[in-house]
């Protein structure tokens, strides 16, 4: 049996990349970059880390179901990840993923800011993926946090609030 080293170089490359599809639409608020990284059906589970932050966060399943209930947590706030440690294991037309992804969440326009109130959570990522022509797309994907710097409160709901109310109004 030989292997396609081309086709198994561009399966990787498009792996990782829905990896950084999925980090860019945390970062920047952006659902559709977010939605280009996830199937229809993808289940979204944070219930591990949030079991080690003290959050309270249910398993998300489908992918407006992940629109719907990260990108307002995450998108107020300053945030950027940083994926690493990428280990993929490809079987026809499915896949795993296993990487580290550093997450650092701040208070809108206070990641620049001397003792700012901040997240710093280094997360395990494992995830299943599945072919979509030449992308691939996140089917499942279940975070464990490995550690975390800070105080991970910001994630919830309350600094949701307190971010949006404390974004200056549009001047008349």
């Amino acid at each position: 049996m030989s292997t396609d080293v081309a086709q198994l170089a561009a399966d990787r490359y498009e792996i990782a990349d829905a990896l950084h599809r999925y980090a860019f639409g945390l970062d920047h608020g952006d659902a559709d970059s977010l939605a280009s990284a996830l199937t229809e059906d993808c289940v979204f589970d944070f219930t591990p880390a949030g079991k080690k932050l003290k959050l309270d966060f249910s398993k998300l399943k489908g992918r407006q179901a992940i629109l719907d209930g990260v990108l307002p947590l995450i998108g107020p706030l300053d945030t950027s990840h940083t994926a690493s440690n990428l280990q993929i294991e490809i079987s026809d037309d499915s896949a795993t993923l296993s990487a580290y992804v550093m997450s650092q969440h701040f208070m809108p326009r206070e990641g620049s800011r001397r003792a700012s109130e901040n997240a710093l959570l280094m997360n395990r990522y494992d995830c299943d993926l599945v072919r979509d022509g030449p992308k691939w797309r996140f089917k499942r994907i279940t975070i464990d946090n490995a550690w975390c710097q800070g105080d991970p409160e910001i994630l919830n709901a309350l600094a949701t609030y307190r971010a949006l109310t404390s974004k200056p109004k549009p001047s008349k």
